[in-house]
Order: C-alpha cells, then structure tokens, then sequence
C-alpha cells in the first residue's frame, strides 16, 4: 500500500473510534452503561445488528467462498426473515415488560439460578471463544497482507476495541457500528462496480460466463443432511441458529434493549432480517465477479503470498516455477475457450456452448490439480503452512488491481468489521458476566456505579483473554463457516432451554437443567464423530442440524424427565 491507503485506513479508524469516545463518553451509571438510557431509533438498532453479525470474516472470507463454491451460500440466511418475526412476536415483549439487562435474567424467574447460571455460562464459553475468532480471523490475513507481526495486529484490533468499548459502552457500541456499516457497505459496493468496469466483456457476457461455470447457483432444493448449504437447512437448521443467536445471544439481545420502545426494536430487528440477505447477496455476487475476473486475467497460483515467498526462498523454487508455467499454460487454453464461449452464446450456439464448457471445466479441474501440487510443495517446505487460500482471494484482488485509496478504504472496511463485532461480543461478556454472575452470585447489595465500573473492568478483561486466545488460535477449513460451526455447538441447547421457558409451561427448572446438559454433550458427541460412526451408525450431518437437533432434544428430553420427576411424586 502507498501513502494514500495508510492515510485513508488510518484516518477512517481514528475517526469511527474518536467519534465514538466524544459522543458517548462519561456514562454515570449501570442504566446507561449496559443500556445506552433507551434512546436508540430503529435504524440505528437496525444497523448495529447487521454490524454485530456482519464481522470481518463476512467481508474476507464470503467473497472467498463465492470465488470457490458460487452462491449458494446464501440459502445459509433464507431463514433470518423468518426468525426476526419470530422474535419480535414472542421474545420482544417479554424481555421489555421484564425490563431485563440480559436475555439471561429472565430464566431465573421462569425457572432457578442453577438454569439461568448454565445459559450465561454457555454464552460467555462459546462467545468468548468466538470473540477472539472475530480478531483472529482477519487478523492473521491482514497480517499477512499487510507484512506486520500477527500478535501485534491481533494487539492492535483487540485494543482499538477496548478503548471505546470501555468508555462508553453500549452507546458507544452501536453509535460507532451506524459508522462503521456505512463504511463498510459503501466500501465494498465500490469494489463491486471497479471490477464490473475491470471486466473486458460486457456485464451481461460476465453473468454467462459465471452461469456456465456454476457459480450462480443460488437456490439448491436438493434435501441432503450432509450437505451444509441448501434450501432446506436455510430454513430450518439456519432458522434455528438465528432465532437463538437473535434472540438468546446476549450480542444480539442488548442490542435491541436499547431501544426508545418495543416497536422502535421490533423494526430494527425487521429491517435486520429483510436487508441482511440482499446485503449476503451483495457480497456473494461481488466474489463471483472476482471469479469471473480471474477467467480472464491470470489469478496467481496460490494467492497467499507469503507462503510462495517462502517456496521461491526454498530448494523447492525451480519446481514451483515449473508449476507456475504449467498453470499459465492451462490458463492461457481455458482463457481463450472462455472467449469462444462467449462469442458462442452471443450467437446462439448452443452446441458449441457445451462442447467449450465441457473443455473449460477439464482445463479448470487441470489448474486445480496443479495448485494441490503447489500445496504440497508449501507443506514440505513448511509443514505448519496453512494451504486453504480462499479467504485471501478479495483482498489478493484488491491490492493488485484496485487503484490508490480504493485499497486503503478496503482495509478499512475489514478492520472496522473486526472491530464491530468484537465491538458488541465484549459488551455482552462484561454485561452478562456483571448482571448474571457478579452481581447475581458474588456481589449482591452495591450501587449501580459499582456495577458500572465492574462492567468496564469485565469488558477489558474479556478484551484481553481475546485478544490472548486470537494470538494463538489457528485457522479453521473457513472462518465464516468457523464461525458458524462454534456457534452451532451451543446455540441450540440455549434456544432449547428459552423455548421450554416461552412455551413449556408445565416443565420446571430441574428438568431443563438436566436435559440442557445431557444435550450439550449429545451435541459434542455427535460433532467428535462427524463422519464417521457413532455406537455403530453413520454420522454424516451438516453442522446447522446441530442447532435443531439440540433445541427439539431439549424440549423432548426435558419433557420426559418432568413426566417421569411428576410420575415418582404420585407414587
């Protein structure tokens, strides 16, 4: 990057984070601490939840999954409008006429201690792991990319968000994600259009050529447990998972507290849910276009840089040029067989499409084989080198095509997502660790100013175990599907015990607790033997199912053991 970019990235983090310290600084209380005084209109509870989900492995590995696996990533959020209608009907109104700082608070009362303490617990496990992959995952890329120290880029994102975080709390959360969505979708909308303009055919001639290739597959209805992305698991496994992440994750939840009145929140979380699939949409397509970029001009061979760096400093550096040619040769022959189908569908060519498409896809699969063999030079060279490239494919596009400024704001865009995300991750540890824990089992008879000050100081100390576990994870298959994955292992038990708590009425705290536990380590069991067997049967599932599966089996197994507690008491 030149002096433009630096200028630009550094500019817009300065003033977002400036921005949010001067407007929120200085909160007197818990009230207005943990809920910003409820004066949040709709569109900037709105945006703030689309900031809370959309982090920087949205922007970085999304494009990066469409570049390899098309669109159909997608059906992932067909379930999300489903969902905020869903909570808006039924959870909404019972958080607001409890006037409850966390979603937690409200299973004490509709249950015991022991039940509430088990949720809270399950969210700051599975939130706190996955707010140090929200640092982590762009943090090692833009390391990467950027040449800097990884510890120190993890440091760097880590206590950007601590500063404001702390400060203002969840005021300054949300007022700053208002910021940061504009500079994020404004910086990735221009992306879209530069390479549109990039392309050396017509839009039109890109959409056929993206079509031919299967990477505008969007809509699978194909029913196949096994299979992650489709139709189906959209709207049931994904349903699941958003009506649990929107409406028991505390992220979420105190994001909506906040609001001036239940119907200023309910329309924030209804504009969430109606403009977060075009948003995916948006995102998705741009990959798409980065793919159909790269039939045109030669994409690098393996696009992490560092680790071809690496290999041309390596005894390994004459056979990776050998490979390098040969992937240029390939690239040259489906280069100019992609032409040729063009100018065939132009014309109306039909058979000429499909004997060219038949030899495009034998050329690609050619390309590929060459980069598995790229792949296990690296390993040789290094066997600690990650080889999964996809989630450098955009910002790879962006530095070595998109003019000066253009790459500086792109960086932004990424860091202003880390930084939203872990932004509303911290603020929900230090509320849920202060009003669920702290305040509930250790401290119980303090000032609000006490608990306000214990709020900032869990704040910063959740920052920091981030930050630490950021510092030494390691990357997953893809970070967004990581994400996922994480929160699928907890999700469905915490939804279990909510839905129970909604619409259960019969079924006590004891049971719920009790299936709660058995359930979470069904769900464990059943990842560990993820595809292969389990007491002799074959297990080979989609990690969304596990959100379903773990709240359905809450219900059931805390319906059997409230059936079967009733059953001795009568005896």
């Amino acid at each position: 990057m030149n002096i433009i970019d630096w200028i630009v990235l550094f500019g817009t983090l300065i003033l977002i984070v400036g921005y949010g310290v001067y407007k929120t600084y200085g909160p007197k209380d818990m009230e207005s601490y943990l809920k910003g005084n409820n004066d949040m209109n709709w569109w900037t509870i709105g945006l703030s939840i689309m900031a809370t989900q959309a982090s920087a492995i949205t922007f970085l590995s999304t494009p990066g999954q469409a570049y390899e696996d098309g669109m159909r990533f997608v059906q992932f959020y067909f379930g999300l409008p489903i969902a905020m209608i869903i909570i808006s009907a039924f959870f909404l109104p019972i958080y607001y006429k409890l006037k409850i700082y966390t979603a937690y608070e409200y299973l004490e009362g509709r249950f015991d201690l022991k039940t509430r303490t088990l949720a809270a617990l399950l969210f700051l496990v599975q939130r706190g792991l996955g707010a140090g992959i929200t640092i982590y995952a762009p943090a090692i890329i833009l390391s990467t990319l950027l040449g800097w120290n990884l510890t120190w880029t993890n440091i760097f994102i880590g206590v950007l968000v601590i500063i404001y975080t702390v400060s203002g709390g969840t005021k300054a959360v949300s007022i700053t994600q208002r910021q940061q969505m504009v500079v994020m979708m404004g910086g990735m909308v221009l992306a879209g259009l530069l390479v549109i303009q990039l392309l050396p055919v017509k839009f039109t001639e890109a959409l056929h050529v993206a079509g031919k290739m299967e990477r505008l597959n969007i809509v699978n209805f194909d029913f196949d447990l096994s299979d992650r992305y489709n139709f189906w698991s959209g709207i049931t496994g994904a349903l699941f998972l958003f009506l649990s992440y929107f409406g028991t994750d505390q992220s979420q939840v105190q994001r909506y507290l906040t609001g001036k009145s239940l119907n200023q929140s309910r329309m924030g979380l209804i504009m969430n849910g109606f403009l977060k699939v075009p948003m995916q949409f948006v995102i998705l397509f741009i990959g798409v276009m980065v793919f159909v970029f790269y039939q045109f001009f030669q994409p690098p061979v393996f696009f992490n840089s560092v680790q071809t760096e690496k290999l041309l400093d390596s005894d390994y550096r004459e056979e990776f040029h050998g490979l390098e040619a040969e992937f240029k040769e390939k690239f040259e022959e489906k280069n100019a067989q992609i032409f040729a189908m063009v100018d065939a569908i132009e014309s109306g060519n039909e058979e000429e499409v499909i004997s060219l498409r038949a030899q495009i896809n034998q050329q690609a699969a050619d390309q590929e084989a060459i980069r598995t063999q790229v792949k296990e030079l690296i390993v040789k060279n290094d066997p600690l080198a990650e080889t999964r490239d996809t989630d450098y494919v955009f910002m790879r596009f962006v530095m070595d095509f998109l003019p000066k400024g253009v790459v500086g704001l792109l960086f932004a865009v990424i860091f202003s997502a880390a930084m939203s995300s872990t932004a509303s991750e911290l603020n929900a540890l230090g509320s849920t660790c202060t009003i669920d824990i702290y305040k509930r089992s250790i401290k119980k008879e303090e000032s609000s100013k006490h608990y306000m000050i214990s709020s900032k100081w869990f704040t910063a100390i959740w920052g920091g175990i981030a930050i630490i576990f950021a510092t030494y994870a390691s990357l997953f298959e893809n970070l967004i599907q990581a994400v996922n994955l994480l929160g699928s292992l907890f999700y469905g038990v915490i939804l279990g015990i909510f839905i129970v708590g909604f619409f259960l009425k019969r079924i006590g705290g004891t049971a719920v607790f009790t299936a709660a536990l058995i359930t979470e380590a069904i769900i464990l069991l059943i990842h560990w033997h993820n595809g292969s067997e389990l007491f002799g049967i074959n297990i080979d599932i989609g990690f969304l199912w596990y959100n379903p599966i773990g709240c359905l089996l809450v219900m059931l197994i805390a319906g059997l053991i409230q059936l079967f507690r009733g059953m001795l008491s009568k005896s």
